[in-house]
This record gives C-alpha cells, structure tokens and sequence, in this order.
C-alpha cells in the first residue's frame, strides 16, 4: 500500500533525566537525528519548562520531529513523521534511543497518507519535498 509519509511514536523509558531537562540537549539531539535521518532541517523551536521538562519541534522539509519530555519520570514522547522514500526514520529513532540513554522503548509505526483512499491515480501522487525548479 502506498502513503504518502510514515509516522513513527515512540515512548522512551528510563532515560537520563538530566538529559531530558536540558534544552540545549534536546535541542542538538533533535537536530541530530533530523540529520542522521536525511532529512532537510527548515526551522526548529524548543521550549523548557519549569521547573522541569522539555517541548520542541524540528520542522523538516519532510514534515516533522516532535518531542516531549518528563525527566521526573525518565520518559520522553517523540513523535517522527516523514514524507518521501530516501528519509530513514528509523536512524533517527535509533540514535535518540542513544541520546537520551533510553532503557527501553515502545513504538507504533504507521502509514499516513494511503494513497488508494485518495481517489487520485497513483501515478500523479507525489510525496514531499517537490523538486524546486531552476528559473
């Protein structure tokens, strides 16, 4: 079945907490595993919270890298949703399962996007970035 993006969520459990409460840290792990996926970074916003715990996003031109944590309870929500068939997400959920010293790590994967329920020609669907065209 064809879709036009994949989405992987993933819980991350007993990670770092000193890790997860640091914005800089989340920050250049996100960005990180926005790169090792091959994705193309466009903008990113992160915000810490007080006392404690992180929120951000890193829009790519393939959609988007999502994260929140709660480092009082060593658990992060990351949510990777990619368009496109050269992107890897799951090299970036591999290397944030590292980043964060993730103990353990549940995911659900799906398929966004299904082209058949689209009621468009498969062959005039085309997935994100579009190419820019040269003037």
């Amino acid at each position: 079945m064809r879709s036009l993006g994949h989405q992987i969520v993933a819980d991350f459990y007993h990670c770092d907490s000193s890790t997860l409460s640091d914005v800089d840290i989340v920050t250049d792990a996100m960005l990180e595993a926005a790169r090792r996926a091959g994705c193309t970074i466009v903008t990113q916003t992160f915000h810490h919270f007080s006392p404690y715990g992180v929120s951000g996003a890193v829009i790519v031109a393939e959609s988007h890298l999502a994260i929140h944590t709660w480092p009082e309870y060593g658990y992060a929500a990351v949510d990777i949703f990619t368009c496109g068939d050269i992107i890897q997400p799951e090299d970036a959920l591999s290397y944030l399962k590292e980043a964060f010293g993730a103990g353990q790590v549940s995911t659900m994967e799906m398929k966004r996007g299904q082209v058949e329920m689209m009621g468009v020609p498969t062959h005039e669907v085309r997935v994100k970035p579009v190419p820019m065209l040269s003037a």
